[in-house]
């Protein structure tokens, strides 16, 4: 089984501009090859998941620089790792688990009077708030994401902290409208980064 490298993607800037965009490992290797010694002093880059910017000492050869920062710089497609186990003969476990569940007179009244009962009712209860929990993580990570990302290469650009509020606020439409007139690399990825941000309905 291949090795899976487990780098974050990246975005890197030169000023407003992206120069590379990937692994960690191909944004060291793009703009060590790309830009000299002074464009690299100034690049910044930024982790694609969290917004938040990545320290990159980009002195030296690729290698070092990859080494530093945690980077592979061989090929590894041969590599085998944490092989799979070997399958058992026989039938699958379903993966029922039984446990006690405590609930007053009435509510064991209404789960009894549900289609498929009791049971049926309470993992389509447990499975709806396991999603709703999802979609609010989902929606707190990216509007972070975001935040963290303007905040640091966008928190002189005019509108910058009514945009935050439409952010917070789940307003998609006014947000795209306050930042559409920012450097376009920049609002690109504030986009990229704000999309699970929005619920579908203010997309």
């Amino acid at each position: 089984m291949p090795i899976e490298l487990t780098q974050p993607n990246c975005t890197a800037f030169l000023g407003t501009r992206i120069v590379a965009s990937g692994s960690l490992h191909h944004v060291v290797t793009t703009v060590k090859g790309a830009l000299d010694d002074r464009d690299l002093a100034q690049l910044l880059v930024f982790d694609d998941s969290t917004g938040k910017q990545i320290d990159v000492d980009f002195r030296g050869k690729t290698d070092d620089v990859l080494a530093r920062s945690g980077g592979l710089s061989g090929d590894l497609s041969g590599t085998e790792v944490n092989p799979e186990p070997a399958r058992r003969i026989g039938r699958p476990k379903l993966g029922v688990v039984s446990g006690e569940v405590t609930l007053l007179p009435r509510h064991w009244d209404w789960l009894k009077s549900q289609p498929g009962g009791a049971s049926v009712t309470l993992r389509k209860l447990v499975e709806e708030a396991r999603r709703t929990g999802e979609d609010q993580s989902r929606i707190r990570g990216s509007q972070e994401a975001a935040y963290c990302f303007m905040t640091a290469m966008a928190g002189n650009f005019p509108h910058y902290e009514e945009a935050l509020r439409e952010l917070y606020a789940g307003n998609s439409e006014r947000f795209n409208q306050i930042i559409d007139d920012w450097a376009p690399d920049i609002r690109d990825h504030i986009q990229r980064l704000a999309a699970k941000a929005f619920s579908e309905g203010n997309m």
